[in-house]
């Protein structure tokens, strides 16, 4: 019969084996094949680079999921790796999301700001840590601006004015060189930056073609606001065709919005051959509409590109590490973005894509 006491040896023996095989399992957990953690050199080249990214929301909105996809995606290219904390849009949340990043000792932070303003002790507590930061597609207070590597975004008055000059050139061609043309914009809220920005851009796009065309009288109405929804947009659309039936320009500062500018213009009895929508976003929906009927009122969308922008803000996360400012100088960097019109929708159409992406 086997001894009881070198039986209980025994068993004490495989149990601290296996409670050492674990210990050495998470000491390997987060290091490179071949068990040793990654070297700053290695980091420089984005091999296992740790990248900290506080999302202000993700929930209910496809842009901002398509911006941290397209951020995933590079970041896998380049070796590095993603610790993601959503704040659900809440500021003081965000704010302990940063915190926590902080804490687990991430080597860069992308920052999507829920607050320009509010998030400036995440600001300060990044620059304690020596932690470098990238924000994209909503940028800091100017007072913050100092403390950050770059800001990555689209450049929204260029972007509008692509919008602006192919609803122009249609004008022209349906309306002819001479007479009046009414056009009205529908944005978020008012006073909002991106509202401005995107509807000055437009004009001074329209307004570029217009030049050229003196026959032409430009009525600008007073600009709409859908709060970016499109049950939002419906009745303020709905009232100004309503009371200007002789409208011919529709401007919608997002193709979310769409949905509801159609219906309010339909209600209205102005949708068909007779108005031009022109949009903002670059969503496929938009494409696919111009692509089933390149002759409809739907005639152009400028593309913001989220998945770029996401893209390009983990390209600037390694910069930032390797402290190379050259790759965003003015500490603001634009992506390249395009106009999507029915004459070259198949080239941007891609089924399984939510928004326009750069093109290869």
């Amino acid at each position: 019969m086997a001894n009881p006491t070198a039986r209980f040896d025994r068993r004490r023996r495989r149990i601290a084996a296996a409670a050492a095989l674990a210990v050495a399992a998470l000491a390997l957990a987060g290091c490179r094949p071949g068990g040793d953690a990654a070297s700053a050199e290695d980091k420089a080249s984005g091999e296992g680079l740790v990248i900290g990214w506080s999302q202000r929301g993700i929930s209910g909105s496809d842009w901002w999921k398509t911006l941290v996809e397209g951020g995933q995606a590079e970041a896998e290219e380049i070796g590095a790796r993603i610790e993601l904390l959503d704040a659900n849009g809440d500021t003081v949340r965000q704010n302990a999301d940063v915190q926590t990043l902080i804490t687990k000792g991430v080597d860069v932070v992308i920052m999507n700001a829920n607050d320009p303003i509010g998030v400036a002790p995440s600001v300060a507590a990044l620059k304690d840590a020596g932690i470098p930061l990238v924000t994209v597609n909503s940028n800091l207070d100017e007072s913050l601006v100092p403390d950050m590597f770059c800001y990555v975004a689209e450049d929204q008055e260029y972007t509008g004015s692509l919008a602006g000059e192919v609803a122009a050139t249609k004008a022209l061609e349906k309306f002819g060189d001479a007479g009046e043309v009414k056009v009205v914009g529908i944005g978020g809220f008012p006073g909002d930056v991106l509202s401005d920005l995107r509807f000055n851009g437009f004009m001074e796009g329209w307004d570029g073609v217009m030049a050229d065309h003196p026959g032409v009288s430009t009525v600008k109405l007073d600009t709409k606001y859908g709060e970016w929804k499109p049950d939002k947009a419906l009745a303020p659309i709905r009232d100004v065709a309503t009371a200007n039936p002789d409208l011919k320009v529709v401007y919608s500062m997002s193709d979310v919005m769409n949905g509801g500018v159609v219906q309010g213009l339909q209600q209205a009895g102005v949708w068909g051959d007779g108005v031009i929508l022109s949009s903002y976003d670059g969503g496929m929906v938009s494409v696919k509409q111009m692509l089933d009927d390149p002759d409809g009122p739907l005639q152009a969308t400028a593309s913001n590109q989220p998945w770029d922008q996401g893209a390009t803000a983990v390209r600037m996360a390694l910069a930032a590490f390797n402290d190379d400012q050259s790759q965003c100088p003015d500490k603001t960097l634009f992506i390249e973005t395009t106009v999507v019109t029915p004459e070259n929708a198949a080239e941007y159409y891609v089924a399984e894509d939510t928004y326009v992406r750069a093109q290869d």
